[in-house]
């Protein structure tokens, strides 16, 4: 048995609040992530990490010492670092001949591997060749795919999963226009993906909206899609499961449709519209006249009925 997998009582309470922390809950916490780097990594690969881990603080763990491990070979060092960190995402970046300049993106499910991806990095420009002003830290990204490609084809439909899952930061309830300040953009086009950060630049415009103008901010990447690694449907299926607790609860003869618009369905006896009782005016009442002519009319029939 590994060391990490006994059963651990705590002697303090310090080390109470932490293994609670790490207790199965309703509403998980956030995803951290883990950037790891391998034991022949060049300084572009170093450099990418770095700039990741700058966009994902303070959500993240950056190892800056290498390590010698090959993912798609033995996952077993992968499974111990999330473990030892409690992080269920991971980048790896190595470098070789046969595959340089090499980036491994992937997640974990109960702390075993679930999916990977592996990307080519092609070109790149660092975070600090952009003399800009950056976003503080913490600040949660807007996230844009273009390309056909995200809906058509099963690799690049997964990788657009599991970059949302890697950048998307904190789930919140409301979202002030203050607070978006950046951008990720990822663009699908000839086999390549194009991976562009822009921070969101708020200008008057005369009237209540303001105008955007976007400025690139770094990094930006254009990747090339290598080895995958992806969960069978059944194991991603059950990844994906709900807790019967945080499912809605069932109510009747209401609905909702695709933009989250209620309506409600009422049931109702038959109703006489003559009784209806409307507005009164003075040009719409009867004369005498008339109401006599309507009982002799009435008395008519039901003298002919009997």
């Amino acid at each position: 048995m590994d060391a990490l997998d006994k059963v651990i009582k705590p002697k303090t309470k310090r080390a109470k609040r932490f293994l609670e922390k790490r207790e199965p809950k309703l509403s998980e916490n956030i995803k951290n992530a883990m950037l790891i780097k391998g034991g022949n990594a060049n300084a572009t690969v170093t450099q990418v990490l770095r700039d990741v881990y700058a966009l994902k603080k303070p959500y993240g763990v950056l190892y800056k010492k290498k390590n010698i491990t090959r993912p798609f070979e033995d996952q077993t060092s992968l499974e111990f670092f999330s473990k030892k960190s409690d992080c269920s995402l991971f980048m790896f970046g190595s470098h070789n001949k046969k595959r340089p300049n090499n980036l491994v993106i992937g997640r974990m499910y109960d702390y075993h591997v679930l999916d990977m991806i592996e990307l080519g990095i092609e070109k790149f420009v660092s975070l600090k060749d952009i003399k800009t002003s950056k976003c503080p830290e913490g600040t949660k990204p807007m996230l844009i795919f273009a390309g056909d490609e995200f809906d058509v084809t099963e690799d690049y439909r997964r990788l657009k999963n599991l970059l949302i899952d890697f950048f998307r930061g904190p789930t919140v309830s409301n979202v002030r226009l203050a607070g978006l300040e950046y951008v990720l953009h990822f663009t699908a086009l000839n086999g390549k993906v194009y991976f562009r950060s822009y921070k969101l630049l708020l200008k008057k415009s005369g009237c209540r909206t303001p105008r955007i103008e976007l400025e690139e901010m770094g990094p930006s990447m254009d990747l090339v899609l290598r080895r995958t690694h992806l969960a069978s449907d059944d194991l991603y299926k059950l990844s994906m499961k709900v807790p019967k607790a945080l499912k809605p609860k069932k109510r009747k003869n209401v609905s909702q449709d695709t933009f989250g618009t209620t309506f409600g369905r009422i049931h109702m006896q038959k109703q006489d519209l003559s009784k209806l009782q409307t507005r009164k005016m003075k040009g719409l009442k009867k004369r005498p006249a008339e109401t006599d002519a309507e009982e002799q009319r009435k008395k008519s029939k039901r003298t002919k009925r009997s």
